[in-house]
């Protein structure tokens, strides 16, 4: 056969996990790497973290899945820890961020199908460089060609504004639109955050028009950012939110939340999915929320945050020809750099054992753990410092 038995979807590299300990992982051949990627800002607890490990092997031994045709209390408690937490009144549990968008959408046309009310505004605006996932639908949201090669035609109803641009999102209203779906942090974009502008204008957009406004906060959600959800930084509320990633530690999990008048056409039949809530998932759900949902753990991952953006933002002017500058919020940053940052990603990771993310427009993904501390904020200087040091972009190039 000249196909592999794992369909060559990925162009997986060299480095193969077996083990995880806390903040770093562990090669079969025992190699260890600083994992300051965070499985794309997953790991949010690092790797085996004992709260998170309890709560999932103690639910296996109980119950893993049951249809969604009975009650869930496993379920009922996450989403109403969500509802707590949240400027959602119901929340609907889904296995991926993807799949999260998708509910998020489906909730959004909803709306305005409800009883007949707009079923014209069926389309939805997004914005350019946004990463929404891999379904027909999540690429269709996206403008990035390269997602959409050999998968055409792609599904209608998006229309595509400059990101931040309050502007050219205000142009394309009109008496089709739905709403906006829209990434308040980009993260396969850049790390790049939307101003406050923007973000009001949204909302002020929506409340004018009765639109709903839809935020995927699948990579910058859950406690990433120093707080919740990033929306809390904006002071400005969505009407449904995708979450996903950080929400199950490393444990496929993902949610979408909604006010109860945007859920509104959302009842018996109108959604579903067979493993989307199983009690595994949401013990992992609760276990992760029981962690970072409160003032102490949110406020330290601010101040992280702000240690390590600062030393970053030193760092980098040690070399100006390498690194432009430091953009993100609380642990989720991103060094812009002077070329392309996938090679410098490489070279960090298979020279000097350090795990980050290449991201769009130039961009060094930092994603630690988000219970790494100075120990190893000191051992990713050293080894981020060693591979600058040894870097060479002209052969890269």
């Amino acid at each position: 056969m000249s196909i592999s038995p794992l369909m060559p979807v990925y162009p997986r590299c060299g480095v193969r996990p077996v083990e995880g300990d806390n903040c770093h992982l562990i090669d079969e051949d025992g190699t260890r790497y600083l994992d300051f990627a965070s499985g794309i800002a997953v790991n949010l607890l690092g790797h085996s973290h004992p709260r998170l490990i309890d709560a999932i092997q103690e639910q296996a031994a109980k119950l893993m899945h049951v249809s969604n045709l009975y009650g869930s209390p496993q379920g009922e408690a996450l989403a109403q820890k969500l509802v707590d937490k949240t400027f959602a009144d119901t929340v609907f549990f889904t296995n991926s961020g993807a799949e999260a968008v998708e509910c998020a959408i489906k909730t959004a046309r909803a709306y305005h199908q409800h009883e007949a009310r707009n079923p014209e505004r069926t389309e939805l605006i997004t914005f350019t460089s946004a990463f929404h996932g891999r379904t027909m639908a999540t690429i269709s949201a996206s403008n990035q060609e390269k997602m959409h090669k050999g998968f055409l035609p792609l599904l209608g109803g998006f229309h595509y504004a400059e990101f931040d641009d309050l502007e050219a999102a205000k142009a394309l209203v009109t008496d089709k639109t739905a709403g906006f779906l829209v990434e308040p942090i980009q993260g396969e974009g850049g790390i790049r955050p939307a101003s406050q502008e923007f973000i009001s204008g949204l909302r002020a957009l929506c409340d004018e028009h009765d639109l709903m406004l839809v935020f995927d906060e699948v990579q910058c959600g859950v406690a990433r950012t120093g707080k919740l959800y990033a929306y809390e930084h904006y002071g400005v509320e969505p009407d449904i939110m995708a979450s996903a990633k950080g929400i199950g530690g490393g444990f496929p999990l993902g949610a979408c939340l909604a006010t109860e008048k945007a859920a509104r056409g959302m009842g018996f039949g109108a959604h579903g999915s067979t493993y989307g809530g199983n009690p595994l998932g949401m013990a992992a759900g609760m276990a992760v929320m029981e962690t970072v949902a409160n003032d102490a753990f949110l406020g330290d991952v601010t101040q992280k945050g702000e240690r390590l953006r600062s030393r970053l933002e030193q760092f980098i002017g040690n070399y100006p020809d390498l690194f432009d500058f430091v953009r993100g919020k609380g642990l989720m940053l991103g060094i812009r750099m002077k070329g392309e940052s996938r090679p410098f990603f490489v070279h960090l990771r298979d020279n000097h054992q350090l795990l980050t993310v290449a991201a769009g427009d130039q961009t060094l993904r930092i994603l630690p753990p988000l219970v790494a501390d100075d120990a190893e904020f000191d051992e990713f200087f050293q080894k981020l410092s060693a591979g600058a040091e040894s870097y060479d972009p002209a052969m890269a190039a």
